[in-house]
């Protein structure tokens, strides 16, 4: 009597289940954007190559952060602003600690046309990160918001993550030894850890790991996976909040055995976020607190899918960036479900020195890549949706 349900049971994760990376099935007609180069000018007073490390948009105002290596590898803070995605202007850095002089700017958020963003400088004795948060001001200055070292640090750092704003104001995404974790601030310039409490800790469920953020109609949202204590493989999850101290997990439905979510967005009505799949790389959809798997992506061509680089909300839908080749590592979706590839200027495989962002606006996207010796920035425009 049992039979029928296992069988249904079995069909419904092998519908769930995304194929290996490089086989899932796209739309007939790949979207080709006229990819013109952006070229950013370097900050006054410095000189060496430009370390690109993330993009956003929100307000009018287009962000990119990273930092300017010198000959001798210092380090320097950097970060450019931009009215229309083309011509760009270096925003003028405020340090306020040793460590600010060298920061390496790695997440970029946005909120009201105002930037906000991460930076590190491995440090100390031990070599460990010292992180600081960075915050722009009303002359448009970009001044950096010095932590107590156990804010960010300590015996359980692992990682401070990605930065969203919105309308509560500021989340910071990452892990602790306790297990996930979140660094909220209404307004950029001091940030509180919240980890080690029910939703984010490791409890009997398993170990989770949080790997973005956004900002929701009903205040935050985060994204990961849980490692469980009962069976092999991970599970997708997201964390709600409505003030960024209580948070409740919940895992999606999936059914395979080696499912997380790496990026997140909202896009409209809807919260699209991707990750892996089983063998490979998929979407979920989230409308309210109800959440379906979505459509299926490609990646890097082998058995083993790459990560997510990117993914980020235009006016027509989203786009995502995963590691493989230029035809095949660009995806856009108008609902999250049906996945279109899109053709990037430049391949962007998986690898430790590399570093690839996304940002978009309207109809106009943005992609940043950076293989370790050399940094490019692309922008597009014009509407990717089938006619």
């Amino acid at each position: 009597m049992r039979r029928p349900l296992a069988v249904l049971g079995l069909l419904v994760v092998l519908l769930a289940a995304c194929r290996p990376a490089g086989r899932a099935e796209p739309a007939p007609e790949a979207i080709r954007p006229a990819w013109q180069p952006v070229t950013l000018p370097l900050p006054p007073g410095l000189s060496g190559r430009l370390a690109l490390r993330d993009a956003a948009a929100c307000g009018g105002r287009w962000f990119v952060v990273g930092a300017v290596v010198d000959a001798a590898g210092m380090t320097r803070p950097a970060a450019w602003s931009s009215a229309d995605a083309a011509t760009w202007t270096a925003l003028r850095p405020v340090p306020r600690s040793p460590y600010g002089e060298e920061n390496v700017l790695t997440a970029a958020g946005c909120r009201d046309g105002r930037l906000a963003a991460v930076g590190g400088k491995s440090g100390g004795v031990h070599g460990n990160p010292r992180i600081s948060t960075w915050r722009q001001v009303a002359d448009g200055s970009l001044v950096e918001v010095p932590a107590e070292f156990e804010v960010f640090g300590g015996a359980d750092a692992v990682n401070a993550g990605r930065i969203a704003g919105g309308p509560r104001g500021w989340l910071i995404s990452g892990n602790r030894a306790t297990g996930a974790a979140a660094w909220v601030s209404p307004d950029g310039s001091d940030f509180r850890l919240v980890s080690a409490v029910p939703g984010l800790a490791t409890d009997a469920t398993g170990r989770p790991w949080a790997a973005d953020g956004t900002a929701t109609a009903s205040g935050w949202l985060m994204v990961g996976s849980v490692l469980s204590s009962a069976r092999t493989g991970s599970a997708a999850v997201v964390w709600t909040s409505a003030d960024g101290s209580a948070w409740r997990r919940a895992v999606l439905p999936g059914g395979g055995v080696a499912e997380d979510l790496q990026r997140v967005v909202r896009a409209g009505d809807r919260t699209v976020a991707v990750g892996r799949r089983g063998d490979g790389l998929g979407a979920w959809v989230g409308e309210g607190d109800a959440w379906r798997p979505g459509g299926c992506l490609g990646g890097a061509g082998t058995a083993a899918p790459g990560p997510v680089w990117g993914l980020a909300a235009r006016g027509d839908g989203v786009w995502a960036v995963v590691a493989g080749s230029a035809a095949g590592a660009g995806w856009f979706s108008g609902d999250g479900v049906r996945w279109s590839r899109v053709a990037l200027p430049v391949s962007v495989p998986a690898g430790s020195d590399r570093t690839v962002a996304v940002t978009a606006a309207g109809d106009v996207a943005l992609l940043l890549v950076d293989d370790g010796g050399q940094a490019q920035v692309w922008s597009a425009r014009g509407s990717w949706r089938p006619t």
